[in-house]
């Protein structure tokens, strides 16, 4: 039989100001939800100095301060690394904080990092300026072509980043040769897997048989995993120890942390996220396929579609998922055709309804945005047709209403 909680109102000692802070309730044992409990703290207590000098939150096996990580951030750690399948993750403010965090840890003055051409906008930012400061320097190299990347490793590369799909243009790599040159060369790569989420394909287990896999993956658990449009978190996994301690005592020293309450949001949706990809991106194929019949559209690239960049290497990669349908993210970009000015193309975006104006993805609104390719590339772009590229986030709404939004402002804006 239970024993009933006292109610210790009456025996604190001190005034009434003393006994709220120092309360001696302590809630029954036992209770359990479907949620996990939302632990928040900077202060963590210990009963006796020798329990504060013998803790250690390193492996996670106790707690010693807030930042270093709660029941609530632990589970999400462990979470996340099952989604991804490494063996340990960090939790930082955002999908960029985590790429930052990397390249802070593996990288010094002298090192050099390579990108793809593709790269997120603002890791090429990052590597072109703050890590210029501190004397690292960086290189672009062509995501379709391996043996460009071979060609540019030396004997300073200390990093290189991946990314299947390519921002904006979501060209798909060859990834295992990628990995495989990496791999070859002795060189540490990092893969930013917010477009896979763990779920179009394995990133530490690439051919199925565990021999091949990338060193760290990075997720914007700010897209899918969130799946609200209302949390900043990223995530840092490995399947290393060594590597993991390295980028957690750097993590450390940065003071990263995220909060509870964010925390919680994200274990509230991962539940639900196999179920939220797999009808975004059915969603998003459906609608690729239309606007590929546009007058206005010269070139529709979605991994998943035959004659975008790449396709062949992402049904090598992503076919198998969901029951041999393949995994794809809810993403697709169109390509208006170069004889429709920068004026018309922004035109067809405000005449969107359903589709809002807005940066980031993975929520329940469907987004879109405008993109001039030029500035964003250092390499040719010959896989890609002439003109302005648009780029559509596809969320939750009804297939068929957003089919009528788009066909609505296309008629606007290029009759």
């Amino acid at each position: 039989m239970s024993q009933t909680p006292i109610h210790a109102s009456s025996q604190a000692p001190g005034a009434l100001p003393t006994r709220l802070v120092h309360h001696e309730y302590t809630p029954p044992a036992g209770f359990a939800a479907p949620q996990p409990a939302v632990h928040k703290a900077s202060t963590v207590l210990f009963p006796n100095v020798a329990a504060m000098r013998a803790r250690e939150w390193k492996d996670k096996t106790s707690y010693t301060y807030g930042l270093h990580g709660t029941p609530t951030t632990y589970q999400l750690e462990e979470r996340i690394a099952t989604l991804e399948g490494g063996l340990q993750c960090l939790l930082v403010p955002s999908g960029l904080a985590a790429i930052s965090t990397v390249a802070l840890s593996l990288l010094r003055a002298g090192d050099e990092v390579l990108l793809p051409d593709n790269a997120y906008g603002p890791s090429k930012a990052l590597a072109e300026v703050e890590l210029a400061h501190y004397g690292i320097t960086h290189r672009v190299f062509d995501p379709l072509d391996p043996q460009d990347l071979a060609a540019k490793i030396t004997d300073r590369t200390r990093l290189v980043w991946l990314e299947a799909a390519g921002s904006v243009t979501l060209e798909f790599p060859d990834l295992p040769a990628q990995v495989r040159i990496c791999r070859e060369r002795g060189v540490t790569c990092a893969l930013d897997n917010t477009w896979g989420a763990g779920l179009a394909f394995a990133p530490f287990d690439l051919k199925g048989d565990g021999s091949l896999g990338v060193d760290i993956s990075v997720h914007a658990l700010t897209k899918y995993p969130s799946g609200g449009g209302d949390v900043l978190m990223g995530a840092i996994t490995t399947r290393s120890q060594p590597l993991h301690l390295k980028l957690k005592l750097t993590h450390m020293r940065l003071g990263l942390g995220v909060g509870a309450n964010d925390a919680e949001a994200v274990l509230r949706a991962l539940p639900s996220i196999a179920l939220r990809y797999h009808a975004h991106d059915l969603a998003a194929r459906e609608l690729a396929r239309w606007m590929g019949g546009q007058a206005a559209v010269a070139q529709v690239l979605h991994p998943a579609l035959p004659g975008s960049p790449g396709h062949e290497h992402w049904q090598t990669l992503c076919g198998a998922a969901f029951g041999g349908q393949g995994g794809a993210a809810g993403l697709f970009s169109v390509v208006i055709g170069a004889q429709y000015g920068q004026a018309q193309v922004d035109a067809f975006c405000d005449a969107l309804r359903l589709f809002r104006l807005g940066y980031s993805w993975g929520g329940p609104m469907s987004l879109v945005v405008p993109y001039e390719l030029p500035a964003m590339r250092a390499c040719a772009t010959p896989q890609l047709a002439p003109g302005t590229v648009v780029r559509f986030c596809v969320g939750l709404e009804d297939v068929e209403d957003l089919r009528a939004d788009l066909a609505q402002a296309l008629a606007q804006a290029f009759g």
